[in-house]
C-alpha cells in the first residue's frame, strides 16, 4: 500500500508538471507539434496507422499539410520536383479535399497535381490552410475542457 500511494503521488506531480510546462512553454510546445506534424507527412506512406491518423485530422480539423498543403512536397511521393516520377508527384491526400454533402463515393485522386497550383486556384478543390495553426487554436479554444479532463483525473488520484 506504500509503494502504491507514492507512485500515485509521483504520477500526479508529473501530470500537475506536465501541464504547468505546456501553459508556460506553449511556444515551444507549437514548435513540438510543428516538428511532430512535419515528421508524420515525410513518413505518410510508411506507415498506415499514421496514414489513417493524419487522414483524420485533416478532415476534422479541414486543413491539409502543416503550414500549408505545398508541405506535402516533403513526401517522397507527393514531392513537386520534377525528377520525381511518383504517379502522385505535386499531389496532397485526398483528406485535404473539400467534400461535397452528397458525394457517396470518395474520389481518392482528388488531391491530383494541386501543389502546381496557387493558393486561390487550389483553394476551390482542397483545404490550402495547414493543420499546425488549426490544432493550436483547437487546444486553445479547448483549453478549459482539457484543464477540466485533467483535473478530473487528478481529483481521484488525491
Amino acid at each position: 500500500l506504500p509503494q502504491f500511494s507514492v507512485c500515485l503521488t509521483v504520477v500526479f506531480l508529473l501530470q500537475l508538471a506536465a501541464g504547468v510546462l505546456g501553459f508556460v512553454f506553449s511556444d515551444k510546445a507549437r514548435g513540438k507539434v510543428s516538428e511532430i506534424i512535419n515528421g508524420a507527412i515525410v513518413h505518410y506512406r510508411d506507415d498506415l496507422d499514421l496514414q489513417n491518423l493524419i487522414d483524420f485530422g485533416q478532415r476534422e480539423f479541414s486543413c491539409c499539410g502543416g503550414v500549408s498543403y505545398k508541405d506535402w512536397s516533403r513526401n517522397m511521393y507527393f514531392n513537386c520536383t520534377a525528377a520525381n516520377p511518383s504517379r502522385e508527384r505535386c499531389s496532397v491526400p485526398f483528406s485535404c479535399c473539400l467534400r461535397d454533402a452528397g458525394e457517396a463515393v470518395v474520389n481518392t485522386m482528388c488531391g491530383q497535381g494541386m501543389q502546381a497550383m496557387g493558393y486561390l486556384e487550389a483553394s476551390e478543390f482542397i483545404h490550402t490552410n495547414g493543420c499546425i495553426d488549426k490544432l493550436v487554436n483547437w487546444s486553445h479554444s479547448n483549453l478549459f475542457l482539457l484543464g477540466g479532463v485533467a483535473l478530473g483525473l487528478a481529483v481521484p488520484q488525491v
